[in-house]
């Protein structure tokens, strides 16, 4: 109840600021006189000071000394020498000797999340490995950095072991720190021939200068780094699979758990994480959490590594603030859609398993995780695969069904099955031999497949077809339409002619 007298500030501070009266409820009962000399400023009870600092509304335009990757172009060597004068190899002992508590708590403070898809926060998924007594286990513990990137459209990796593979090794000698590790393999896609030699070079020269081996950077702590080249299967990119390669196995995935951290490559404590992740964590140290966390939305912080192609007119891999929008991604970085942005039809903003996106969404689309999951798609690996009104985005998602397909280790059922059915079904919408319920089919199929494979490989073929339907159905329409104009009549189910049965031929029942 308001009394006749008015109420001492302080006597309002252990009152929540959403239980106070407003500033024109307050004046109602308690008209306050202006005077002229006194100052405007004078706060009431609830005024605009009160309130947070106004959040930023635009991202994008990474200033160059902001840059991680200072040589992405390659207009610098790639050796020691090179690499020491942009800031690699500095004060690392220095890191290294703070130790994994402290780390950890500077990446978990960045913010970094997982530059690999999945987006997991990197300095949780590191502390997994320091359990309770992990220092009385006497088994060695591993960092695996996946290189393998067999995903379509992404080519960031590549770019950094080609022309930065200090920041990668060094990235490794501070993440194994973190985590407590013994060595470090970087298993790396078998097709990299170039990289994997830049990279076995680079290991060398860190070797010689004594700066991994035996009392790494003189910190006393040794690591040592491995490169082991894979035979090129995409679903070797998933961690258990990868873990599984290595060991000489099949690439298969494991079931979990038991997780990496507890049971990972050659039955020890293993982490696996990306190329990008791993490169970026000695910058983030050195420079400082709160640096890298002033980039980009809140939980979506730093800079990112952006691969764009397809129909713009300078394809190009550009590092970029996280959050930017995707237009101004791709008409300041890659010259513009081809046309014009007039003519862009669709959009696939983070890897060919990520959904497809049509015009209207990118015209205002973020580029993190959560603004693009809140859009029906992902981030995944950054990598922006543009299509202007030119693309038979029918045929291009049927091509990554077959991709899909051809990729599946044939472990699980739904996806060894599911990934040949979907193929067919697409290569049959295609033609336009198909019928229209078939659409709602083809969607039924992928929610049965998705969730059910130990892997995420049943999400990755899954997700680009129900894109397809959930944005671009009156093409898949337009097919069947088409093709019963053409042919006298609708296709029947499993790619018959309408006639089929007065051919004589030998149909399913039912049709």
């Amino acid at each position: 109840m308001i009394t006749s007298k008015a109420t001492a500030p302080k006597a309002l501070s252990h009152i929540p600021r959403h239980l106070l009266p407003s500033t024109t409820a307050t004046s109602r009962f308690h008209p306050v006189p202006s005077t002229p000399s006194q100052p405007s400023q004078r706060r009431t009870l609830a005024t605009v000071q009160d309130g947070p600092p106004p959040k930023r509304t635009h991202f994008g335009g990474l200033q160059d000394q902001d840059r991680i990757f200072q040589n992405l172009y390659g207009h610098h060597g790639a050796d020691l020498k090179s690499a020491m004068k942009y800031g690699d190899w500095y004060k690392t002992k220095e890191i290294i000797l703070k130790g994994h508590e402290w780390l950890i708590s500077e990446i978990k403070a960045s913010g970094l999340r997982g530059r690999g898809g999945a987006g997991f926060p990197s300095g949780m998924k590191w502390s997994f490995m320091n359990f309770k007594d992990w220092d009385k286990d006497t088994k060695p513990r591993y960092l695996v950095v996946n290189a393998d990137e067999g995903e379509p459209g992404t080519c960031k990796d590549r770019e950094i072991m080609r022309k930065d593979p200090h920041k990668l090794i060094e990235g490794c000698l501070v993440a194994g720190r973190a985590m407590n590790c013994s060595a470090a393999y970087i298993y790396i896609r078998g097709e990299f021939y170039h990289e994997a030699t830049v990279l076995q070079r680079a290991i060398q020269e860190a070797y010689k200068e004594g700066l991994i081996g035996k009392n790494a950077c003189g910190s006393g702590y040794d690591f040592d780094v491995y490169i082991h080249r894979g035979m090129g299967a995409y679903v070797c990119g998933e961690e258990t699979s990868l873990i599984e390669s290595l060991e000489g196995k099949p690439g298969k995935p494991r079931l979990k758990p038991p997780f990496p951290a507890a049971v990972g490559l050659f039955g020890c404590p293993s982490t696996v994480a990306n190329v990008e992740t791993v490169a970026v964590a000695p910058t983030i140290v050195r420079r400082g959490a709160s640096w890298f966390n002033s980039f980009g939305r809140e939980r979506n912080a730093g800079t990112k590594l952006f691969c764009i192609s397809g129909h713009v007119n300078n394809p190009c891999t550009v590092e970029e603030e996280m959050s930017i929008s995707l237009q101004e991604l791709i008409e300041k970085h890659a010259g513009g859609v081809r046309g014009g942005w007039d003519n862009l039809k669709a959009v696939i903003p983070g890897g060919s398993s990520t959904p497809i996106l049509p015009k209207g969404t990118c015209d205002t689309q973020l580029m993190d995780f959560d603004a693009l999951k809140d859009s029906q798609s992902g981030l995944g690996t950054a990598a922006v695969i543009v299509m202007d009104k030119s693309t038979d985005v029918v045929r291009a998602i049927s091509r990554l069904a077959s991709f899909y397909k051809h990729e599946s280790c044939g472990q699980c059922t739904p996806c060894r099955e599911g990934s040949k059915w979907t193929e067919q079904i697409m290569q049959r919408f295609e033609r336009g031999q198909a019928r229209e319920r078939e659409i709602d089919m083809l969607q039924e199929l992928t929610k049965q497949v998705e969730g059910h494979t130990i892997c995420a490989l049943g999400e990755a073929f899954a997700w680009p077809l129900q894109g397809l339907v959930r944005h671009f159905r009156p093409e898949l329409e337009a097919r069947v339409r088409d093709y019963a104009g053409k042919n006298g009549g609708e296709a029947r189910a499993g790619g018959w002619s309408h006639d089929a049965q007065k051919k004589g031929m030998l149909i399913s029942p039912g049709q």
